[in-house]
């Protein structure tokens, strides 16, 4: 069971999660301090480290703007789970590459203190007793963000051909 921490509405950019004028910050050692920068206390509370696993929550379009990584990568070094109603393409598949597993809900209802329980294909949410379908990824995607992302699953799947 995770608590959701934060709620955001819709069209979320990558700008706000990792603002640009961080951009010379790279690596994902080094990007989370940058989480939600422009958000004093939501970031405050992620660099605590008392949110970790913790949820939070957006509207349509999670991740639009810009395609850089970090915003997803900030993300993942906080240990987030990101429930939306839908992310944004681009987001989405930096999201898939790196491993941070994101899940589409498009009609989840939840507030900040709600206690979230995520299933294999619906979120429950045990502060209201409501339950949401979620939208799967594919095969495919998921096999990657199970690996830990895209450079992991390539290694894996080069390991697994060389065998042969």
């Amino acid at each position: 069971m995770a608590k959701v921490v934060y709620k955001f509405g819709d069209d979320i950019s990558t700008d706000a999660i990792y603002p640009g004028r961080y951009m010379a910050t790279v690596l994902p050692t080094e990007t989370p301090q940058f989480c939600f920068a422009d958000y004093a206390e939501l970031n405050k509370n992620l660099n605590s480290g008392e949110w970790k696993n913790s949820v939070i929550v957006g509207d349509n379009n999670f991740g639009c703007g810009s395609s850089r990584e970090q915003a997803a990568s900030t993300i993942l070094g906080h240990g987030l789970i990101v429930i939306a109603k839908n992310f944004a393409r681009i987001f989405l598949q930096n999201a898939i590459n790196l491993g941070l597993n994101l899940i589409t809900c498009p009609d989840l209802e939840a507030n900040v203190g709600d206690e979230i329980v995520i299933e294999e294909t619906k979120v429950v949410n045990k502060t209201t007793g409501k339950s949401f379908d979620t939208v799967p990824l594919p095969e495919a995607r998921k096999a990657i963000v199970e690996a830990g992302g895209l450079v992991p699953y390539t290694r894996k799947k080069l390991l697994e051909k060389n065998k042969k």
